[in-house]
């Protein structure tokens, strides 16, 4: 095969030594023989040269990157022919990529993951911004320079090509371990796409390995498509729970629940890091580039070594500044970011309230079969008193079912002790029921563990377990309030002794 070195593009750049290869183009470090400088070549291949579409995408990607000017993205410095041959002169970044470094250090220090995730995240932003979408984020698009910042590189397919998804080879655009399930489909690939993409990459940083794996690229996207997300926590126990329930909600399956774009996933990745600088007290590496840029208000939630490494603090002073921060951003954590205990104060001593995932709580109808408005469960666990779950609406406030209910997955399972509703719509009557398996379909699968007369707007009602552990509790809604055609659950939270 003949090389390419040594060999002078445009009579410009001369090439060095090749440093990369894809399907359609290598990469090259080579030297800007007029300006004096390193740079980097992405020249197509000679084959891939005589496909117009393919020389248009190679173009597209030079005036898309051309529009960026941003710290974490590569600069594109000019484009050109040679001959019948385009090339993309870019930055050049010497280092390693993401994947490189995840390759040599297994998975990466809890603060410094997050703080390239942010990076990241910034990076993609600024691409967003201008309506471009990169398709194709993987840590081996993702540069580490000597310094440590990450740089976004690689946007060959970004943007235009909405109509190309699974193909009939089976090929899918962008890398099966990182593409959204939406991507996957075939269909319309909008910012959330990166953010799912991006979502994995964090994954991968904090356990060293993507989540699914399959016999073919095809297996994997379609795991991504059906599968839930593996526990980051169960990988990895010193991740957070604030932390997993970002990283949940980036990669939702369902758009709604996904981050909106990556300005909001990157804002809450910047509150995630000071909360994780303030339970460790210190940290290294890119995390301490990365805090000095956190907007005032999150940055001052970090203690003053990390903010500023040369001013010495009191360790108790420090200790208790991280205490109160991490205490203040677990109270105001809500369910929408995942995994949080709720803002309830119990009424008897020594007892404390369950954390519930994001995706604890479900309607149940069993008798009418077509659900309580299944999208509004979430509402009766973020703690969010202006968002309420609701029964359908029953025609003269009467139902024509023994009951309707809602109910929370406390997995593993919890001796829950009591039980603490909040309603916009008090008068309600029903019952309590636990499970320790499940979900069972119908009610005589259940166990009644308390009665609710006249529901109160806010009120705790002991739970009988004695003393078992259930994974399941149901609210049973057997009659609507007064004067109403439906009934409604703003709150539900479980306390267990300590």
């Amino acid at each position: 095969m003949t090389t390419l070195v040594g060999t002078l593009l445009s009579g410009r750049y001369r090439l060095d030594a090749e440093i990369g290869a894809g399907g359609m183009s290598t990469v090259y470090r080579a030297f800007d023989t007029l300006l004096e400088r390193q740079v980097a070549i992405k020249l197509m291949h000679r084959e891939t040269a005589r496909d117009g579409d393919q020389i248009e995408r190679f173009r597209r990607e030079a005036r898309h990157v051309a529009q960026l000017n941003h710290p974490h993205v590569v600069q594109v410095i000019d484009a050109g022919e040679d001959g019948d041959r385009p090339y993309i002169v870019l930055e050049y970044v010497e280092g390693e990529t993401l994947k490189q470094r995840i390759r040599r250090m297994g998975r990466l220090p809890v603060t410094e993951a997050i703080a390239y995730a942010i990076e990241i995240a910034r990076a993609l932003s600024a691409a967003h911004e201008r309506g471009i979408v990169h398709r194709d984020v993987k840590p081996q698009n993702v540069l580490v320079d000597t310094e440590g910042t990450a740089k976004v590189t690689d946007f060959g397919i970004a943007r235009g090509l909405a109509d190309e998804g699974l193909t009939a080879d089976g090929r899918v655009l962008g890398t099966t371990d990182y593409v959204s399930p939406e991507q996957a489909l075939g269909h319309p690939v909008t910012g959330q796409s990166d953010v799912y993409s991006l979502g994995i990459v964090l994954y991968e940083m904090l356990t060293g390995e993507v989540p699914f794996r399959g016999e073919n690229q095809i297996a994997v996207a379609m795991k991504h498509v059906r599968e839930e997300l593996p526990d980051v926590r169960l990988r990895r126990p010193e991740v957070s729970a604030s932390l997993g329930a970002v990283l949940d909600r980036a990669t939702e399956k369902d758009l709604a629940r996904r981050y909106p774009d990556a300005a909001s996933f990157a804002a809450d990745l910047e509150d995630v890091l000071a909360v994780e600088s303030s339970r460790s007290g210190e940290v290294a590496g890119e995390a301490t580039t990365v805090i000095r840029s956190l907007p005032a208000p999150t940055r001052s939630r970090v203690p003053l070594r990390a903010r500023a490494p040369r001013i010495l603090v009191v360790v108790a002073l420090v200790l208790a500044v991280a205490g109160v921060a991490a205490a203040l951003w677990l109270a105001r954590d809500r369910t929408e970011r995942g995994v949080r205990v709720p803002d309830v104060t119990p009424s008897v001593p020594n007892t404390e309230v369950v954390p519930l995932k994001t995706k604890a709580a479900s309607d149940f109808d069993p008798e009418g079969g077509d659900g309580e408005h299944p999208g509004e469960a979430i509402a009766a666990i973020d703690d969010d008193p202006k968002s309420a779950w609701s029964t359908e609406r029953y025609e003269g406030g009467q139902l024509n079912k023994s009951g309707v209910g809602l109910y929370v997955d406390a997995s593993p399972g919890v001796v829950a002790t009591r039980l603490e509703l909040r309603t916009t719509t008090p008068g309600w009557s029903g019952e309590v029921y636990a499970a320790e398996d499940g979900p069972p379909d119908a009610l005589d699968g259940w166990t009644k563990v308390a009665t609710l007369s006249d529901v109160k707007r806010s009120q705790q009602v002991p739970l009988d377990t004695a003393g078992r552990k259930f994974r399941y509790y149901l609210v049973w809604i057997t009659q609507l309030p007064p004067d109403s055609e439906n009934a409604t659950i703003s709150d539900l939270a479980l306390l267990s002794e300590k």
